[in-house]
């Protein structure tokens, strides 16, 4: 499992995206369709059109990461009209990866530091 540290902030690409893309065809897609730096050192989620494949984009100061996963049976569930750009914690990244359906999910209140 990867860690980031709190700061690390979460953007959901809204817009279907080809998973041909690699590094500089998802930096751009970073810049021109989320209007976000993709050298910020955030993570950038991008999903096909069928929900069977995720990619993630990061920069980590010396050069770009991708995280890939491919589902063999099944599909990310999520729904784009809940979840904005930047609007996802890494809890909930992580149960979207594991194929939890976070719209049956239900969200306690916890304490934030203001």
């Amino acid at each position: 499992m990867l860690t980031f540290p709190p700061m690390v902030r979460i953007f959901l690409c809204r817009e279907v995206i080809d998973m041909r893309k690699s590094y500089d065809g998802l930096s751009g897609c970073v810049d021109h369709l989320m209007k976000a730096d993709p050298l910020s050192g955030h993570l950038f989620v991008f999903f096909n059109r069928r929900r069977t494949q995720v990619k993630i984009l990061m920069w980590d100061r010396t050069g770009y990461c991708l995280f890939c996963k491919r589902l063999e049976l099944g599909r990310f569930s999520w729904d784009a009209k809940e979840h904005t750009e930047g609007s996802l914690e890494m809890a909930q990244l992580m149960l979207i990866l594991e194929g939890i359906d976070l719209s049956a999910a239900r969200h306690r209140k916890r304490f934030r530091l203001p």
